[in-house]
């Protein structure tokens, strides 16, 4: 039982990670360390989706998964309701490479914003 429990909190670990990749940059709001941690974890889940690599969180969760005796994904309520969102169906290479591109804009979009009200912040 305490490998389902550990690979569930890899599953949340996982989501909440991919949360951060994608909306991570408006921590800089807050703290102007935040780019310093966001950067790379962003660039590190865009690389994943660009090159079709499994992310090592994965591997670890699988791995949790088939030692607790597991061969899938269907008891748990963590895993019912975030496995669809981290592994949708139907994920081809071409859906890869259209998240990368989201991870990209959308945080190019967020530290450009960031940057702007910066400036104008700081501006007499």
């Amino acid at each position: 039982m305490s490998y389902r429990i550990a690979a569930d909190f890899f599953l949340v670990f996982h989501f909440l990670f991919i949360v951060f990749v994608l909306f991570g940059g408006l921590f800089t709001l807050r703290f102007r360390w935040a780019p310093a941690i966001h950067i790379p974890a962003a660039t590190w889940g865009a690389f994943v989706e660009i090159t079709g690599r499994l992310c090592p969180l994965t591997t670890i969760e699988v791995w949790l998964r088939r030692t607790a005796g597991d061969s899938g994904y269907s008891e748990s309520f963590i895993e019912h309701y975030l496995y669809p969102i981290i592994y949708p169906d139907g994920l081809t290479r071409d859906l890869q490479l259209v998240f990368a591109a989201m991870v990209i804009l959308l945080n190019v979009a967020i530290y450009g914003w960031v940057f702007h009200r910066r400036r104008k912040s700081r501006r007499p």
